[in-house]
């Protein structure tokens, strides 16, 4: 009803002049519900800048942190007990994890906090606190149905936090004085949101029932698959943009499979191969149906899975590459010194975004949210630059049934 007011003006004046009586005023009175409820949520939002207690008293709760093993064998029961257990976890859970995350909104310096795209992540916080929170007990199998219609519309309405953040920071980037205090706030807020979604969207899939799957888990995850339907995105788009891509051989421990969450693979690869294509078009714009393959192999053994991507791009200037899994709060204009602190494939991955992911193209912001989410996931993210020549970038996930003890989601 809003959305028809603010999009066609005086279309629904029109339609409630001509309405009967009857219908008129309940028109009218359906438009004053929702605008009387978009004020009581706005006026709950400011009012918890001041009036705190509720989530000052979550966040000093610690966050219960599960393994992917956990979360494998609790998965499945006959009688579906294993559904309400998990909304139950969440129900509890949720509140607190999102009350960390708004008090380091609150600790960010001022003038940062200040700004009005930060201030609008900041606010969407606030309110999925107060839903959460106030969302009744989980005592039966209705009451979780509504509870996942909530987790739906949360997951929806905060599907755009990683852009807003990119472009809060870039915004008030002349006010940022202590750069480690920044990284140390954007991995935290950026690995947390992570793995609220990973928890969220694993408890909406456990009531599907795909083969050789619980949850987001896969049982036995092929890594080659997972990375050639990320090559095919990327080509088909690195060809959109440079009329050509370059080719993409997978080597290694090509028949591996194992338990693994394909997800994270879904936000990191996309970001490490479209900069693999970019830096090898780059260099090559002379002869751009004549470009060196991509390469990428696969290490797997009990500890962990290794992925290596190579490229013949030119490698990374010396300058850079300390710098280059550090937060950038530039525009891409002035990050062209190398492609990896630009704006990279431009809108590439915002097909990616359209689903599950959140965006991480632009502003600098790729390869550091791949770093931090890789070392969320007990791995690491590294890079190799030979200078003239070409890039090796190493992803190192750890096994989550493997000899050493898993991550925690």
């Amino acid at each position: 009803m809003l959305k028809l007011a603010v999009g066609q003006p005086g279309r629904l004046g029109l339609a409630v002049r001509a309405a009967s009586p009857r219908l008129r005023l309940r028109l009218q009175s359906t438009s004053a519900t929702e605008n009387h409820e978009l004020a009581r949520e706005r006026s709950k939002t400011v009012t918890s800048f001041y009036n705190q207690s509720a989530i000052d008293s979550a966040s000093e709760k610690p966050s219960v942190r599960l393994t992917p093993t956990m979360m494998l064998y609790a998965g499945k029961s006959p009688d579906k007990s294993h559904i309400l257990k998990s909304a139950r976890y969440l129900h509890k859970e949720l509140p607190v994890r999102i009350a960390h995350r708004i008090k380091a909104f609150r600790g960010l310096p001022f003038i940062i906090g200040c700004n009005p795209t930060i201030l609008q992540v900041h606010e969407l916080y606030i309110r999925a606190f107060h839903k959460l929170s106030e969302f009744p007990l989980i005592k039966d199998h209705e009451t979780e149905a509504k509870y996942c219609q909530l987790l739906r519309r949360l997951l929806d309405d905060h599907k755009d936090v990683v852009t807003l953040l990119a472009e809060g920071f870039r915004e008030s980037r002349k006010h940022i004085q202590e750069e480690a205090v920044v990284r140390q706030f954007l991995d935290k807020t950026l690995t947390s949101r992570l793995g609220i979604r990973m928890l969220a969207t694993h408890h909406l899939a456990l009531h599907e029932d795909k083969p050789d799957s619980v949850g987001i888990i896969s049982t036995r995850m092929s890594p080659k698959k997972v990375i050639e339907k990320w090559v095919d995105f990327a080509r088909r788009l690195c060809e959109h943009k440079y009329g050509s891509a370059p080719r993409v051989r997978v080597n290694g421990h090509v028949a591996a499979r194992f338990p693994y969450i394909p997800m994270p693979l879904d936000y990191i690869l996309p970001e490490l191969l479209k900069n693999a294509m970019r830096a090898t078009m780059e260099s090559h714009l002379e002869t751009p149906y004549n470009v060196p393959d991509v390469v990428v192999t696969i290490a797997n053994n009990s500890v962990d899975i290794v992925i290596r991507i190579s490229d013949r791009g030119g490698g990374i200037p010396h300058d850079v590459l300390a710098k280059v899994t550090d937060y950038h709060f530039t525009t891409a204009e002035s990050s062209m010194q190398d492609p990896r602190l630009g704006d990279l494939l431009g809108n590439m991955v915002d097909m990616v975004n359209s689903g599950q992911a959140s965006p991480m193209h632009g502003f600098g912001f790729g390869l550091p949210t791949s770093r931090a989410y890789a070392e969320y996931l007990g791995g690491s993210l590294s890079l190799q630059s030979l200078q003239g020549i070409g890039t090796d970038v190493y992803l190192r996930l750890r096994h989550i049934d493997g000899k050493e003890e898993s991550f925690r989601i």
